[in-house]
């Protein structure tokens, strides 16, 4: 099991980035979070078996199809306890 936080810029808000990063992490069956950040960017906690959560890091390079990335900085993060991926609006 892996986790970490990834963070996602570039025109990433007002494309159904957090709602399409939902659906990819929910087939996967990867736990964690994502929300908007009041800087423009994305960012997410994602957490789980470790070729998973490779592939939704690998979405997060592309997003959605409206979505421009222009930058994705991943850090680990320490375990994380959640179950599920949840869409923040705070």
């Amino acid at each position: 099991m892996v986790a970490y936080i990834v963070r996602v810029y570039g025109w990433v808000q007002g494309v159904f980035f957090r709602a399409t990063m939902k659906e990819v992490a929910d087939e996967l069956g990867v736990d964690g979070w994502v929300r908007n950040m009041p800087d423009g960017s994305v960012e997410a906690l994602i957490s789980g078996d470790e070729e998973k959560v490779a592939k939704v890091l690998e979405w997060c390079r592309r997003g959605p199809e409206m979505a421009k990335v222009e930058k994705v900085e991943v850090k680990p993060a320490g375990e994380y306890s959640g179950r599920g991926f949840h869409i923040r609006y705070s």
